[in-house]
């Protein structure tokens, strides 16, 4: 399955590809490894370096699903910026990541910023992705590689919302580009083979993008991605049943099935950040509840 968004492929305003990233040595290094010990996931392996660091651990519940904060002390993504971060669970753990707040790309004269994310999900592994949202001010140009590796067995939920900027037009769309690519393999006894690539393209200077089509309308976007043994038609059309509340424009899209695991990405289209974090709530929210027993999360981060 490839879901892409693209006015063209040119960009930025003059007419020039984007620049090549210029970055060296990543200005930000994350690495961790969590497994379970008795009742409780836990952290068995943490590396941090540079402009990426991790808070404390915690737990929400008693369910012993491990929480971790991402955080970046500079407070933004600047030009030529690379971030780096690998993510390992182990058989049977359950990981909560989330960041302390939003993820703002400020101006990347001469080079984008670009943070590369590596995961793998051990059998019966689960992991929720669940940051804050993700903010493009002028000129601004962004890359987001995730490249994710399952067991059939364990379970991805991931959601994230993407956002412009303030700009002092007031209009929303004076980014250069943004660029955020999902790669799911599945693990099976013929060795991994791709089950989902989702790919966003978003490049405002080649034209109007917010018509039909493409953002109809709308400023802001906002993605589900669930990856698990029970993600069938039924669960793909309760989900899109629970979007009908909310001032968003939504859609499902579902994977094939590949060695017992079936993937589902929910898209929706709004003109609030707020407005998406709730419809995405509610929709982690009732998979929260009902196969793991947790109640829908409350950060408390503000």
């Amino acid at each position: 399955m490839s879901t892409t968004a693209t006015a063209a492929e040119i960009s930025p305003a003059d007419g020039s590809p984007p620049a090549a990233s210029s970055a060296g040595s990543p200005r930000g290094e994350l690495s961790m490894r969590v497994a379970l010990r008795g009742q409780r996931s836990v952290a068995v392996r943490q590396f941090h370096q540079g402009a990426l660091r991790v808070l404390r651990p915690h737990y929400l519940d008693g369910s012993g699903q491990l929480c971790y904060v991402m955080v970046n002390p500079g407070g933004a993504y600047l030009g030529a910026d690379l971030y780096v971060v690998d993510v390992e669970v182990e058989a049977g753990a359950s990981l909560l990541l989330t960041t302390q707040s939003a993820t703002k790309i400020y101006r990347t004269p001469g080079s984008y910023a670009e943070q590369r994310m590596t995961i793998r999900l051990r059998p019966g592994a689960e992991l929720e992705l669940a940051p804050d949202q993700l903010i493009a001010y002028r000129d601004a140009s962004y890359r987001q590689n995730t490249h994710i590796t399952m067991h059939p067995t364990s379970s991805l939920i991931m959601a994230e919302v993407i956002t412009p900027g303030w700009s002092p037009d007031g209009a929303s769309f004076k980014y250069r580009e943004l660029r955020l690519r999902n790669e799911i393999q599945v693990e099976s006894d013929g060795g991994a083979a791709l089950l989902a690539l989702d790919n966003l393209l978003i490049r405002p200077p080649l034209g109007d993008v917010t018509g039909m089509g493409f953002m109809e309308g709308y400023s802001h976007v906002g993605s589900l991605i669930v990856v698990d043994p029970r993600v069938d038609q039924a669960l793909a059309d309760e989900l899109h049943g629970l979007t009908a509340g909310y001032d968003a424009y939504s859609g499902v899209s579902m994977t094939q099935t590949l060695a017992g695991t079936t993937g589902l990405v929910l898209r929706s289209l709004s003109n609030s950040t707020e407005e998406l974090n709730r419809l995405l709530g509610t929709c982690t929210g009732l998979l929260r509840q009902r196969w793991y027993g947790r109640a829908p999360l409350n950060l408390r981060k503000y």
